[in-house]
C-alpha cells in the first residue's frame, strides 16, 4: 500500500507550513497527528522512502505482504489501554486491533520452551510453573519491572519541560529512575537469583531492543517486559494500516505527507530552524522544524557542518553508539494458516541460555551459529489477511546482527553488489530456514518466496546509520545522555522518535507525545489521554483486569 503523495509527482506544493516534520516514521506521524490534532497545525511530514510510515510499512510481492518491523503491540488490546487510546487518538479510532490471544511470546531454549502469557498473574504463576524454587525470585524481579516501569513518566517529562523548569527540577525527576536506568539488565537480574536458566528466560525478548543482558539498561528492559504484561495485539489489515489511519487527521488540518521527498539540509537562519533545503534545492519554510531522522543523521547530514560540530550532539550520539543491526528472511508460502498449523504466538528460539556468549561468537564470525532467531507469523495475527491473500501465508526470520561483514559492500548498489555477497544470504537464508522447519514443519516443501534483508537494507531504505534498527544503544550511557531531549540547542528544530524516548514502536510513539509537548509547551500526553477519557465514558464498561503494566 503506496501512502502519500509522491512528491515527483506533486503538484503546487506549498512554500510555508506551521511545521515540518522530517522522517514519516511513527515518531514523525505521531507528532505531525497530535500538532494537527490539538493545535490545528498545517503540518507538512516529508519521506525519502516512496511509502511512508517507516518501519510500520508493509511490502508487497504477488500474492505476499510483509510488514517490516511491527510484529506485536502491547497494550492495545483493551479500549483503556494507555497504548490503544493513543492510537485511538491519533486515527480518530479507525485502527482496529487483533489480540493475539494467551501467549504472546514463547523463548525457546534449546530443548525447553517457555510461554509468557498476559496478565501479570497469569505471566508470575506460569513463570512459578516453571520454577518452583525460583518463586521469590520470580516475584521480586516483577515487582521490580513495575515500580522501575512507573519511573518512566517524569524521567521523560524532563526531557520536554521548558529549560527553567528542567534546571530548576530536572535532577529530581530524573533521579528515581537513574537508579536502575544506570545497571545493566544482567547486574540487576543477578542480584534477585543466580539460576542462569531463568535469567535466560526473562531476558529472552532482548531482541526488541537489541543488547544483550550485560550490556542494555534495566530501565529499557523494564519498559519493554510492563509494556507486554497484559498481552499483545496486531493491526487488523497489516501494519500499514497505521500510516494510513493517521493520514487523514493531519490532512483534515490543512497538512500532507509527501514521500520520494528526500531533506538535503535545515536551512537555519541567525540560529533559528527556518525550514528544509530539499534534494532538488527547492526550499520549504517553517517556524517548526521537527527531525525523526536520528540524532546522527541530523547533525552530521541536515544540520549546517560548523553549527553541528559547535553543539557537539553527533559526537555525543557516537560516544553512546548505534543499536544492533539485524537480518530478516520474509518468507512467502502456499497455504492458510490452518494448513501450515501456524500460530500467533512470537517463537524467540535460541540455542540455550548463554544470549551474551552466542551474540559474541556470531558477531565474532557471521558463520558461527545464530545466536537468536525470531519467528513472527504476521498472516496468523491479522485475521483480515485471508481476504486479501487467499490460500497464502507468510512468516518472517529475523536474527541480530553485525554491521561489519556487510560493510564492504556499503557503496555498491542493491541487486548489484555482486557473487560473494548474494552467496553469504544464501547460506544466511538457509540457515535461518532451518530452524523454521524445525519449529513449523509443515511449511516445508510450501516456500514460494523467501527473500533476505541485511542491515544494508536497513541502511539504504530506511537511512540508518549502520543499519541500526533501535537508534542508539540502549546501554546505561545512553539514559544517562541528559542533552538527549526533543528540544534542541537550535530555536526551532526539535527531534522526534526512538533516540528521544526508546526502543521500538512504543518508544518511537512515546518519543512523539514528548516533542509535541516540547513544542506546544504543555503534558500532550495528558491531555491525549484525558480526551480519550472522555471519548471512552459510557461507551466502555470498566477498566482492564489488572493495572500492573
Amino acid at each position: 500500500m503506496r501512502i502519500g503523495t509522491s512528491y515527483k509527482q506533486h503538484r503546487g506544493l506549498a512554500d510555508e507550513w506551521d511545521a515540518i516534520v522530517i522522517g514519516s516514521g511513527i515518531g514523525g506521524l505521531a507528532v505531525a497527528g497530535t500538532l494537527s490534532k490539538l493545535a490545528g497545525r498545517r503540518v507538512l511530514v516529508l519521506e525519502r522512502h516512496y511509502t511512508a510510515g517507516g518501519f510500520t510499512h508493509t511490502f508487497r510481492r504477488p500474492g505476499y505482504e510483509w510488514d517490516v518491523g511491527i510484529h506485536y503491540i502491547g497494550g492495545v488490546s483493551h479500549p483503556r489501554g494507555m497504548t490503544r487510546r493513543i492510537f485511538d487518538f491519533l486515527t480518530d479510532g479507525e485502527l482496529e486491533w487483533a489480540d493475539m490471544g494467551e501467549v504472546y511470546d514463547r523463548i525457546i531454549l534449546g530443548e525447553d520452551a517457555y510461554d509468557f502469557v498476559k496478565g501479570y498473574e497469569g505471566f508470575r504463576a506460569k513463570m512459578h510453573e516453571y520454577f518452583p524454587d525460583e518463586k521469590a525470585a520470580i516475584d521480586l524481579y516483577l515487582q521490580k519491572v513495575i515500580a522501575t516501569a512507573k519511573k518512566a513518566a517524569t524521567f521523560f517529562a524532563e526531557k520536554a519541560v521548558p529549560p527553567i523548569v528542567a534546571t530548576l527540577f530536572g535532577g529530581a525527576m530524573r533521579r528515581s529512575a537513574l537508579k536502575e536506568a544506570n545497571r545493566t539488565t544482567r547486574d540487576v537480574l543477578e542480584e534477585i537469583t543466580q539460576n542462569q536458566v531463568l535469567i535466560g528466560v526473562l531476558t529472552g525478548q532482548f531482541g526488541d531492543y537489541g543488547l544483550v543482558p550485560a550490556e542494555s539498561s534495566f530501565f529499557m528492559h523494564a519498559m519493554l517486559v510492563a509494556h507486554y504484561l497484559q498481552g499483545a495485539g496486531y493491526p487488523v489489515g497489516g501494519s500499514s494500516r497505521i500510516a494510513a489511519t493517521i493520514l487523514p487527521v493531519i490532512e483534515r488540518a490543512g497538512g500532507e505527507v509527501v514521500t520520494n521527498a528526500e531533506v538535503a539540509g535545515i536551512v537555519v537562519e541567525d540560529g533559528t530552524a527556518v525550514g528544509v533545503r530539499l534534494e532538488d534545492g527547492h526550499e520549504l519554510r517553517a517556524p517548526v522544524v521537527i527531525s525523526n531522522a536520528g540524532v546522527i543523521n541530523t547533525f552530521e547530514h541536515l544540520v549546517p557542518r560548523d553549527l553541528a560540530a559547535e553543539i557537539g550532539y553527533a559526537r555525543k550520539a557516537r560516544e553512546v553508539g548505534n543499536s544492533v543491526a539485524h537480518l530478516s528472511l520474509y518468507v512467502g508460502l502456499k497455504g492458510t494458516t490452518e494448513e501450515l498449523q501456524l500460530e500467533k504466538t512470537n517463537l524467540w528460539v535460541y540455542r540455550d541460555h548463554q544470549h551474551e556468549k552466542n551474540f559474541e561468537a556470531f558477531r565474532r564470525d557471521i558463520h558461527a551459529p545464530l545466536p537468536v532467531v525470531y519467528l513472527s507469523f504476521p498472516s496468523a495475527k491479522d485475521p483480515d489477511f485471508e481476504r486479501r491473500f487467499p490460500g497464502h501465508s507468510t512468516i518472517e526470520a529475523i536474527t541480530l546482527g553485525p554491521y561489519e561483514p556487510f560493510k564492504r559492500w556499503a557503496d555498491t548498489k542493491w541487486k548489484k553488489r555482486g557473487n560473494e555477497y548474494e552467496e553469504l544470504k544464501a547460506s544466511l537464508s538457509e540457515r535461518l530456514l532451518d530452524v523454521l522447519y524445525e519449529h513449523a514443519p509443515a511449511t516445508r516443501g510450501r516456500i514460494e518466496i523467501a527473500e533476505l534483508s541485511t542491515p544494508l537494507t536497513t541502511r539504504n531504505f530506511a537511512a540508518h546509520p549502520e543499519g541500526a534498527i533501535y537508534g542508539l544503544a540502549h546501554s546505561p550511557a545512553r539514559y544517562q545522555a541528559r542533552w538527549l531531549k526533543p528540544r534542541t540547542p537550535i530555536k526551532g528544530l526539535y527531534l522526534t522518535g526512538a533516540d528521544v524516548v526508546g526502543a521500538g514502536l512504543m518508544g518511537a510513539l512515546m518519543g512523539g507525545m514528548s516533542c509535541s509537548s516540547a513544542v506546544l509547551k504543555g503534558n500532550v500526553l495528558g491531555q491525549v489521554l484525558k480526551h480519550q477519557a472522555q471519548t471512552l465514558r459510557d461507551k466502555v464498561p470498566g477498566p482492564p483486569s489488572s493495572a500492573h503494566a
